[in-house]
């Protein structure tokens, strides 16, 4: 408990100090309204796509993530706030805090919102348990851990079938969303378009409002129909945006996740291609990596490069949560 105050503290002082300095540097953040707007439209592109969705919510190829990107002016500022977090680490114990996870695993209240249309979408108890359960093992070990603390169910055919809209995302949340400052909120339903999942990443104007969280196809949690990401790494990967992360791919042979210690990847990866060396620089594609596109068997770590952003993303951006 001493740790996690202790790491809140650092959270709250270095968001404090870098509020200052990164609104005077980057002045043209956008409102909560443009990101949910600008979100809407990038996944609006996507309908479509492969993937695709049959009636029953089964994927039949690809994987799809609508999570839509901050500006640069917004990673920069995001990213100005992480590092003067990180810069907090001088002081006494905090660098073992943040190299260590198991000094400071941070208890990550969740609350999950089951949206069904009275015939389909209304998991159970247990597949959400067994969510959660995969949340856990894939981020304990970096500093995570998530607790159930409750489920709401809602039968509304819109938000149902629809949540993919702006408008009916931001109803949907505005009715559900508990203290988005302090919890993590998923919400599951049937997006369109083959869509998997999106959350928002932390820095934005959006950050700690009722449109932040998490939705998730219904059918992606454990024991769904939503083959083969039906084993609950749909949730790892947008718990991962959450806390901070980039796709694997973002930028492509550049270092475009902004971490060092994954593999340049030209493009995302599907199936679970391995060997697979899309770049000229050192190391295969990153296959296995929560944050690539591969199936949900083939996926199965976080790098310490990527502890390390989510431990300062969230430090800076979710001290509270």
């Amino acid at each position: 408990m001493r740790n996690r105050i202790l790491f809140v503290m650092i959270a709250a002082t270095a968001v404090s100090m870098s509020v200052t300095s990164a609104s005077a540097q980057f002045p043209q953040m956008r409102t909560a309204g443009e990101v949910l707007r600008d979100a809407g439209a990038y996944r609006a592109q996507l309908v479509g796509d492969t993937p695709m969705v049959n009636a029953d919510g089964a994927i039949t190829l690809g994987r799809r993530c609508a999570t839509h990107g901050l500006t640069d002016a917004e990673h920069a500022a995001a990213d100005a706030r992480a590092a003067m977090f990180a810069a907090g680490s001088a002081e006494p114990g905090v660098a073992a805090l943040l190299a260590d996870p198991r000094l400071a695993v941070n208890k990550v209240n969740t609350y999950v919102h089951v949206v069904h249309d009275g015939s389909n979408g209304n998991v159970s108890d247990a597949d959400i348990k067994a969510q959660i359960k995969v949340l856990t093992k894939a981020f304990k070990k970096h500093g995570f851990k998530f607790k159930l603390k409750g489920t709401t169910r809602t039968k509304n055919k819109k938000w149902f079938r629809k949540c993919s809209r702006s408008a009916t995302e931001r109803k949907m949340k505005k009715a559900l969303s508990v203290d988005a400052s302090k919890n993590l909120n998923i919400y599951l339903c049937q997006p369109t378009g083959g869509i998997l999942g999106w959350a928002y990443l932390p820095g934005s104007s959006v950050t700690g409002t009722s449109l932040d969280g998490v939705v998730l196809l219904h059918s992606s949690l454990p024991n769904g129909t939503a083959a083969p990401y039906n084993e609950g790494d749909t949730g790892t990967h947008e718990v991962g945006h959450w806390a901070g992360l980039l796709h694997t791919f973002q930028g492509g042979c550049g270092d475009g996740d902004k971490v060092n210690d994954t593999p340049a990847e030209a493009s995302s990866a599907f199936g679970c291609p391995i060997g697979r060396d899309s770049c000229p620089s050192p190391g295969v594609d990153p296959i296995f990596n929560f944050m690539d596109y591969t199936d949900d068997s083939c996926m199965n770590q976080f790098t310490k490069g990527q502890r390390k952003r989510m431990k300062q993303q969230m430090g800076a951006h979710r001290g509270e949560v």
